[in-house]
């Protein structure tokens, strides 16, 4: 309270963070001035769209520093470099997330055998984009490199990652112990919104480690082939169709669903008068038995994948167990697929490419050499199953407080006129007890948060900047992100992600909610991807992508399918018309435009 009693209001408060682009103030942490260049590079697949307040201060106020725990872990980078008075690791410009590109550069001038070039395509795929690294006195540092050789050997000897079955079964233990969403006080719910802080980020330093080890030997089973043999792109083949990979078991369940549907008339028919009102459809029709077969497993289907969504690390934002017309699309899309584009099939079909794969390189080698080649290979597969099981751990964690807060803004919204629950996510955490107290007091403040968001949601912020973020009224309009396109013959280049090579129709989509017509026989085009894309991939031909890195997301679920992918393919979904006849060859990194 205020002053004689009077409620606090947003006027009293120190609101930090918030800085005013000329649109009106929003979220902005501090550049470091010893690693200086940013990238949207894999936050920008993960984390696409403008932050919102409390979200995002929620995790700097409760969560710490994952980013530093995990690096200071591996010993490759040195507490007085993490003790910087900035956000280095990670932080939001512009209002969008952003990785540290110079701070992984640093790191792969430590890592003998390294370079800056392999490093930015695991992850990032910035190559040709991101400005070039200027050395700065410290990059070099005998010491930390001692610590981080002796860290990779530890993880490349790993036969198993304990910390990952520890944090799980937190999860577990934390999820069990929820209150019911509908029937708890608000002070239980905001316990659960603040208790879920501290343990998403011990949760996600473990998921940063994994991620890491996932590079090391994967870099090193690339180096081993590029430098054994002739077929650069063998190492894409050895570690795809590893099978046990978390991020694919959705298309799995959905292509099962969508078997149901195509084999049924009364679920086509309900499905082919669109997907708009489809829910509703279903629920009208549900006395037949097949469409209550339908429901049923769809049910069982969001209770097991609802956490997944487009943009699911953000608590703000609709997912699949949220909004159920996500996944009704991606079914009506599937349905269209013949029996051979069925997941287990394609997956079963690269499992048996990556054996054969594994015997013929293994063959070729003796001694250190293959001691180090199955070390690197065993890594690969355990840190890569690893890292897509964090994560979905850690998506449903999010997806628990997303349903805990989402009961709060509700009933906040029924003590103002305008009755809107979302306008909980545009106060600050500092500002919550006093939004709380009197929401009324804070509709001008909100109003003006929610209008900035939305204006820096029609702009494209840059890929990546060095030192500072260029002015707001530099970026790009989306609406005006047209460029010339291909001409036939033209060959676009990126980053191989999955061999094979196909022909089909390029399908551009920029909103997985929205895929229009896509189908057998497509590519699809996309600006990027991250794993509720991934499903969209089982019936299509191949998959390119504006950006990404080869060990991002999509592109293990890509290689679990089978499916050609090329990554890092800049301007992509801008020169490739929307119909054209494209051959993309995965190994090769290339997208060709056959025909307009």
């Amino acid at each position: 309270m205020g002053e004689g009693g009077d409620p606090i209001g947003p006027a009293d408060l120190n609101v930090t963070g918030l800085v005013d682009f000329g649109l009106g103030p929003y979220i902005q942490t501090t550049p470091s001035r010893r690693f200086p260049v940013y990238t949207r590079g894999n936050t920008g697949e993960v984390y696409p769209e403008v932050v919102f307040p409390l979200s995002a201060t929620m995790a700097k106020d409760l969560g710490g520093d994952p980013f530093s725990d995990a690096l200071l872990a591996t010993g490759i980078i040195t507490s007085s470099e993490c003790g910087e008075d900035a956000d280095v690791h990670a932080g939001i410009f512009g209002g969008y997330s952003y990785l540290n590109l110079s701070v992984s550069r640093v790191i792969a001038l430590r890592t003998p055998g390294a370079t800056i070039a392999q490093n930015d395509a695991t992850f990032l795929g910035a190559e040709g984009v991101a400005p070039p690294h200027v050395a700065k006195r410290g990059d070099r540092n005998p010491l930390a490199v001692l610590r981080g050789v002796l860290y990779g050997l530890r993880v490349l000897l790993a036969d198993e990652i304990p910390h990952l079955s520890t944090d799980m079964a937190e999860a577990a233990e934390w999820r069990a112990s929820l209150p019911d969403s509908a029937s708890a006080s608000e002070d239980d719910l905001v316990d659960v919104m603040a208790g879920s802080a501290p343990m998403l980020a011990r949760l996600f330093t473990g998921h940063l480690l994994v991620s890491g080890g996932a590079g090391i030997g994967f870099g090193l089973l690339r180096d081993i082939c590029s430098r054994r043999f002739e077929d650069g792109s063998l190492f894409l083949t050895l570690v795809s169709g590893i099978g046990e990979v978390a991020s694919v078991e959705p298309s799995f369940a959905l292509w099962d669903i969508s078997r149901a549907v195509a084999d049924d008339v009364i679920l086509t028919s309900l499905f082919d008068e669109g997907v708009d009102g489809l829910f509703d459809r279903l629920l009208t029709t549900k006395d037949s038995l097949s469409t209550s077969a339908f429901l049923a497993d769809f049910e069982d289907f969001l209770d097991n994948y609802g956490s997944r969504g487009p943009n699911e690390w953000e608590m703000a934002c609709e997912v699949w167990g949220t909004d159920p017309t996500m996944p009704l699309v991606i079914i009506d899309r599937m349905r269209h697929a013949d029996d051979d584009h069925a997941p287990a099939t394609r997956s079963a079909a690269r499992a048996g490419e990556r054996e054969e794969a594994v015997a013929v390189a293994r063959s070729r080698m003796r001694g250190v050499t293959r001691w180090l080649f199955d070390r690197s290979l065993a890594s690969t597969v355990l840190h890569s199953r690893a890292r897509e099981q964090g994560k979905t751990m850690l998506v449903d964690v999010i997806h628990q407080v997303r349903l805990a807060t989402r009961e709060l803004g509700r009933r906040i919204a029924e003590r103002t006129p305008e009755g809107r629950p979302d306008d909980l996510w545009y106060v600050t955490y500092s500002e919550l007890d006093a939004y709380r107290q009197d929401p009324a007091s804070f509709a001008d403040v909100v109003a003006s948060r929610r209008a900035t968001r939305d204006s820096l949601s029609q702009l494209v912020p840059p890929f990546c900047f060095s030192d500072e973020m260029p002015p707001i009224d530099s970026w790009e309009r989306r609406v005006k992100r047209t460029s010339e396109a291909a001409v036939v013959g033209a060959v676009l280049t990126g980053i191989p992600g999955c061999g094979g090579v196909a022909q089909g129709r390029a399908r551009v989509v920029i909103d997985p909610s929205d895929p229009g017509d896509l189908g057998p026989g497509d590519i699809l085009i996309a600006p990027l991807t991250d794993p509720s894309w991934t499903p969209l991939f089982v019936p299509v031909e191949a998959v390119v992508v504006d950006v990404g890195g080869q060990l991002s997301h999509a592109v293990i679920v890509s290689r679990e399918l089978g499916l050609p992918c090329v990554v890092s393919a800049t301007g992509a979904t801008q020169s490739i018309p929307d119909g054209a006849l494209v051959e993309v060859d995965g190994a090769a990194g290339t997208v060709t435009l056959m025909a307009g």
